[in-house]
């Protein structure tokens, strides 16, 4: 099964996780410093609160899925079908381990395919723990994912 992820930023991680726990009638699945996310059953949603100073903002979208071979196969399709992504990498963020690809709207709305392969400690791989893990930068119009593999770039995201 697949559900669309939202993830939005909040000036503050725990009112917002009090109005979305009555909003949605369920209680967070995870919690940790400046962060939360809630498995809804219905709607089917992974909501991600991400703390921020940029409160009631949109951090990104996704696709979770429930296997690595559903994210080879979206980033195959999205790429077959002319889109720049990032290529399927292995990554830490938003407190879990993942397998994901990255794609950008025109306006700049980025949108995540990803499985979460486990659970972590830390916000993210790398040292920045920043709200913008979770939004990698646009894969420039120049660079294509044949040359993002053949230069091994890699982009920093989450959730």
């Amino acid at each position: 099964m697949s559900r669309i992820q939202l993830a939005i930023n909040v000036t503050d991680v725990d009112s917002a996780v009090s109005f979305y726990e009555r909003l949605f009638g369920t209680p967070a699945a995870k919690r940790k410093d400046g962060y939360a996310n809630f498995e809804i059953a219905e709607p089917p949603l992974k909501l991600v609160l991400i703390e921020s100073a940029e409160g009631g903002t949109l951090n990104h979208l996704g696709v979770e899925t429930t296997t690595a071979a559903e994210v080879a196969a979206a980033e195959a399709r999205l790429s077959g079908a002319g889109l720049q992504t990032t290529g399927v990498d292995d990554t830490t963020c938003c407190y879990a381990t993942k397998t994901e690809t990255w794609v950008t709207d025109p306006d700049g709305a980025k949108w995540e395919w990803y499985v979460k392969t486990g659970d972590a400690e830390q916000m993210s791989a790398s040292a920045d723990d920043s709200a913008t893990c979770c939004a990698p930068a646009a894969v420039p119009e120049s660079l294509t994912e044949v040359e993002t593999a053949s230069t091994g770039a890699s982009s920093v995201s989450c959730c």
